[in-house]
C-alpha cells in the first residue's frame, strides 16, 4: 500500500524525536527549566557583583560566628602598646588602650550583622502584617493605616532612633527594637502596592470562589506570588540598619563600651585621624564593604526575581 505524503506522524516516532529533544538538554538545564528557585539562581549568578557581596556576606557570616577561630586575641584585653601600627603581630593594629583592632573589627560584625538582621526581621513583620491588611481589605482601614504610616515616616528616623535609645537606655537589644520599630514604613507601602496588584490575579478570585477565608488567601496564595519585591528591599535595607547601628553608636545612644561595635571604634578613631588613621580606616572600611556587599546582593536579586526577565 502505498504512503500518504504529509500523514501525521505515528506515536512511535513521536516517542523516538521527544527522547531525541529531551536528550540534547543536560541534566542541569532539565533541572533549571523544571525549578523556578533553579531559574532564578541562574539570573542571580550571572550579576558578578551580587555573587561577589554574596560570597562577601559568607565570609563575613563565617568570622562573626567562628570569631575565636580566625583570632586569637580577646576584643577585651588590653595590651601594653597603645595606638600601634599595623604589624604581623597586631594585623589592623591597636587602639588607645592597646587592644587588637583586628579582632575587635572580627567582633564588631557579630554585633552589626546581630542588629542588622534582626531589625530588619522586626521591620519585615510588621511592615508585612501591615501592608497585607491594608492592600487586602482597602477601604477606610487601608486609608487609616497608609495616613498612620505617612505620620511615623515624616519623622527623621536617626533623630526619633536617638531620642527612643535615651528614654529607654542603650545596647544592643535597645538598638535592635528602634531599628525595628522604625524602619517597617517603607515595607508596608511596598508590601501593599504588590498585595493590591496580587489580589485582582485569577487564581485568587478562583481560591475566593471556592471558599477560602481570607487569611488562607492571604498567607497561601498572595504573600507568595507579592513578597519578592520586600525580599529585595530588606536585603539592602540590612546594610541600612549596619550604617544606622553605627551612626548611633557613634553619636554616643548606641552600644556601649566594652562592646566591640564599629562606631564605636570610628568614634574613637576620629580623634586620632592625623596621628594613627588606622584606626578609623579599618572599622570604616568593615561598614562600607559591609554595606555594598548587601546592596550588591539586593541589586541581583531585584534582578533574579524580576517577573519580566523570565
Amino acid at each position: 500500500m502505498a504512503t500518504i505524503e504529509g500523514a501525521a506522524p505515528t506515536a512511535s516516532q513521536t516517542g523516538v524525536a521527544s527522547a531525541s529533544a529531551a536528550g540534547a538538554l543536560t541534566d542541569t538545564d532539565q533541572a533549571q527549566v523544571a525549578s523556578p528557585q533553579g531559574d532564578i539562581w541562574r539570573r542571580f549568578r550571572r550579576n558578578k557583583l551580587a555573587v561577589a557581596g554574596l560570597v562577601v556576606i559568607a565570609v563575613m557570616v563565617f568570622c562573626a560566628v567562628f570569631a575565636p577561630l580566625v583570632t586569637s586575641y580577646s576584643p577585651r584585653e588590653l595590651g601594653s602598646a597603645s595606638r600601634a601600627k599595623p604589624s604581623a603581630e597586631h594585623w589592623f593594629g591597636t587602639d588607645v588602650l592597646g587592644r587588637d583592632l583586628y579582632t575587635r573589627t572580627v567582633y564588631g560584625a557579630r554585633v552589626s550583622l546581630k542588629i542588622g538582621l534582626s531589625a530588619v526581621l522586626i521591620a519585615t513583620v510588621i511592615g508585612v502584617v501591615i501592608g497585607a491588611v491594608a492592600g487586602f481589605y482597602g477601604g477606610k482601614l487601608d486609608g487609616l493605616l497608609m495616613r498612620s504610616t505617612d505620620i511615623f515616616l515624616s519623622f527623621p528616623y536617626i533623630l526619633a532612633a536617638i531620642v527612643i535609645v535615651t528614654v529607654i537606655g542603650r545596647g544592643e537589644n535597645s538598638v535592635i527594637l528602634v531599628l525595628g520599630l522604625l524602619g517597617w514604613m517603607s515595607i508596608a507601602r511596598l508590601f501593599r502596592a504588590s498585595v493590591l496588584q496580587a489580589k485582582q490575579s485569577d487564581y485568587v478570585e478562583a481560591a475566593r470562589a471556592v471558599g477560602c477565608s481570607d487569611f488562607r488567601l492571604i498567607v497561601r496564595h498572595i504573600l507568595p506570588n507579592a513578597i519578592q519585591p520586600v525580599i529585595v528591599y530588606s536585603t539592602i535595607f540590612v546594610g541600612t540598619a549596619v550604617i544606622a547601628e553605627a551612626a548611633l553608636s557613634f553619636l554616643g545612644a548606641g552600644v556601649t563600651e566594652p562592646t566591640p561595635a564599629w562606631g564605636l571604634m570610628v568614634a574613637q578613631g576620629r580623634s586620632f585621624l592625623f596621628t594613627s588613621p588606622h584606626m578609623l580606616f579599618f572599622p570604616a572600611g568593615a561598614i562600607l564593604v559591609t554595606v555594598m556587599a548587601f546592596v550588591f546582593v539586593g541589586d541581583g536579586l531585584r534582578d533574579a526575581l524580576d517577573p519580566r526577565l523570565r
